[in-house]
């Protein structure tokens, strides 16, 4: 840590990446959630496998893969992490499209932000598949809902359950 208090800002107050140098590795897991709002026409044809771009489910979920692998490429001063695993679930509800990832590493920092890509770029990529036929989408309640590892333990935000 600075002398400002900030693990993320120098003595001169300029960003900075923080030292994992000394953290011993520890398993590390996180759970992030979120949903995409889509109309009935939507769901009707992702339930049907209809789109002309494809199997939105089916790419939705790779993309979420692929973006949880590159996290440090998107966020400054994120660190490379050698993810173990990412799994992302995709729920077709009546009123959109249920996200939930995992990622898990045997690291010495936590995988909060990777999960929390993967479900960012999933929805992403559900709002391009299904854009020519619900321009209304909208991306909600994208949070961290479980982490566990490391020195501050385990998270699990209100009325979660493992």
């Amino acid at each position: 840590m600075t002398t400002s208090g900030l693990t993320h800002l120098d003595d001169q107050g300029a960003a900075r990446m923080v030292d994992v140098g000394d953290k011993p590795v520890t398993n590390r897991w996180a759970v992030a959630e979120g949903f995409v709002r889509c109309g009935p026409e939507l769901i009707r044809d992702i339930r049907q496998n209809s789109l002309q771009k494809g199997d939105l489910l089916q790419t939705a979920r790779l993309a979420g893969i692929q973006a949880a692998k590159r996290t440090d490429e998107l966020i400054p001063l994120c660190h490379t992490l050698p993810l173990d695993d990412v799994s992302i679930e995709l729920n077709v509800r009546d009123e959109g499209v249920n996200i939930r990832a995992e990622a898990r590493a045997h690291w010495k920092t936590g995988v909060e932000m990777e999960a929390l890509t993967a479900v960012a770029v999933a929805a992403l990529t559900i709002i391009d598949m299904g854009k020519a036929v619900d321009k209304r989408m909208v991306i909600e309640g994208v949070r961290v809902v479980e982490k566990s590892g490391g020195r501050s333990g385990t998270y699990r935000a209100e009325g979660e359950s493992r």
